[in-house]
């Protein structure tokens, strides 16, 4: 691909997008009940379908980046917040991030509006008979609302452009279930295509930012998606989970199994920031988290170097443990933060940070083989078909993280996986002893317990697959930190919120704002849905595992 070309026409999109949009969507949140570009499906040609379609693969993993670390990154414990007036790191969060948030997705095209791009591409290809491409949008349309349920629980999906001023909400359940049956449909229109022809093409290469357009890396990327949504609802519809899984494993193309096939977005629509991290590390709000430094010092992990920035260079060798990763305990008061305390803490590998300040274009990370081959080892331990042992898969997985992360050598590897080291006890500013005397975050090495139990064996391959995921799918970190309680995570500093202890985790998101004041009705129609109050304790759908069985963060 031609990326400069692509960057100019796809800005020139955008300015259409924007100047047939109606204003600001914050002080109009009822545009995301009418798509805002308002181009119709007769006006659209191949070209401007391509251009929307790229639109919407960006901004949908994007969105407004900001939130989705500010709660995500919060509440996987990737991150611990240091900005004194961020709420969300006490299980709050003001409700214009919130607004934000939904906006972004929805209708404001200042932050992308993909589903309103989306929706125009599924509708235009359609409406042309144009059968692949229009497979492609709905793999996407998986792909980027999938990460919006689970924020929230039951959203506007179905009826998502009908032009109405009141629009009904989907429980997540019916949600999920047409996950299903539209990448169903997808893969039928792929199969029936010539492999050898691009999706979306342009000169040069492709609309398609992740794939250039290839058929059976997109047919890869579908069965693994359909994996991953297969073992979300694991806990709530077991059945249906092993149906989905085994039927995503035995699907003729196969799925990522190699760091060639990962799904990593290759968009550079400004020409400096490539990937959505990159757009805020230039700024002081956050640094690592005490939970990751437990587990990646204790672990020797081969990927701290790349992961990490040392402690502010402050670190000796008589005073560092192995890689020098400092860690801050999630959740500290507002007044024991400050952004002085990025001086005092490790913050992300420099490959995330701007350009200007010696990023590398990192390309954005939606889905590993390391993850694929994680999913795999869970649903063997589950007892289903995924064509292996959990042991090998959770091995594979280790490898394929290491290489494509680390670029370790086997020998590293090998010592890594057959590790029975363990975590270590966190340490506090400037690597010093911590104060609070915490305890490793965990017990667990990364040797594979063969004769251990269901739930250890869960917790190592969560834990591992945790660490993959690093940093840049943090959504995906916190909807399995819910889903399976690992890793186990330290308990937060505070809670401000009364419906959740500091032992607790935030299991949700609650409705902005600005969906009670432009779309009331349907809002708390939604409550039903959601079966329980708007609050940030109450449990998605899928999040049904037996809370006899659900691990307590550590103290």
């Amino acid at each position: 691909m031609k990326i400069s070309n692509h960057i100019n026409r796809s800005v020139a999109f955008m300015a259409i997008l924007l100047t047939l949009g109606t204003g600001s969507c914050t002080d109009q949140f009822d545009d995301l009940n009418t798509p805002r570009a308002q181009l119709t499906v007769e006006q659209m040609d191949a070209s401007m379908v391509g251009f929307a379609f790229a639109e919407a693969q960006h901004f949908g993993m994007r969105a407004w980046y900001q939130g989705n670390n500010l709660f995500a990154g919060e509440y996987s414990q990737f991150h611990a917040i240091i900005h004194p007036n961020f709420a969300s790191a006490n299980f709050n969060g003001p409700g214009s991030w919130l607004n934000l948030l939904m906006e972004g997705f929805y209708s404001n095209t200042a932050y992308g509006a993909a589903a309103n791009q989306l929706d125009l591409v599924l509708k235009t290809t359609a409406a042309k008979n144009l059968k692949v491409e229009n497979a492609l949008a709905k793999i996407w349309k998986v792909a980027l609302y999938h990460r919006q349920t689970d924020y929230f629980g039951p959203i506007i999906y179905s009826n998502f452009g009908n032009g109405k001023t009141s629009v009904a909400f989907d429980s997540q359940k019916d949600i999920y279930y047409d996950f299903f049956k539209i990448l169903d449909e997808a893969a039928v229109d792929l199969r029936a295509a010539n492999p050898a022809v691009k999706i979306f093409p342009i000169s040069g290469g492709s609309h398609d930012l992740v794939y250039d357009g290839n058929v059976l890396k997109n047919l890869k990327f579908l069965n693994s998606l359909r994996l991953r949504l297969a073992m979300r609802i694991s806990y709530v519809e077991p059945a249906k989970a092993k149906q989905e899984a085994e039927k995503a494993v035995s699907a003729p193309e196969g799925l990522i199994t190699n760091n060639a096939d990962n799904a990593l977005s290759k968009v550079k629509i400004d020409g400096t920031n490539v990937n959505k991290l990159s757009t805020i590390t230039y700024i002081s709000e956050f640094v690592l988290s005490s939970t990751l430094a437990s587990l990646m010092n204790g672990y020797e992990d081969p990927r701290i170097p790349v992961y990490t920035q040392p402690c502010c260079g402050r670190l000796t060798p008589a005073t560092a443990v192995f890689g020098g990763l400092v860690g801050l305990r999630n959740g500290n008061p507002p007044g024991q933060r400050g952004t002085n305390l990025d001086l005092q803490y490790s913050y992300v590998g420099k490959k995330w940070l701007p350009i200007n300040n010696g990023g590398t274009n990192e390309p954005d990370h939606i889905m590993e083989a390391a993850e694929v081959f994680f999913l795999r080892a869970e649903g063997a331990l589950r007892g289903w078909n995924m064509g292996g042992t959990a042991q090998q898969f959770y091995n594979e997985g280790i490898k394929a993280s290491l290489k494509f992360r680390a670029n370790a050598s086997d020998a590293v590897i090998d010592a890594y996986v057959n590790s029975t080291k363990l975590p270590a006890k966190p340490l506090d500013r400037f690597g010093k002893p911590d104060v609070r005397n915490s305890p490793p975050v965990t017990d667990i090495p990364v040797l594979y317990e063969t004769a251990g139990s269901f739930e250890r064996q869960l917790e190592q391959i969560i834990t591992q697959k945790w660490l993959a995921l690093f940093p840049m799918n943090d959504t995906e970190a916190w909807a399995e930190r819910r889903r399976t309680g690992y890793p186990r995570g330290y308990a937060i500093i505070e809670s401000a919120n009364p419906v959740l202890t500091r032992t607790q985790l935030a299991r949700r998101l609650i409705y902005p704002p600005n969906s009670y004041s432009t779309n009331k009705v349907a809002t708390e129609a939604a409550l039903a849905l959601l079966g329980g109050p708007d609050t940030y304790a109450t449990r998605l759908w899928w999040d049904a595992k037996p809370l006899a069985s659900y691990p307590t963060p550590t103290d």
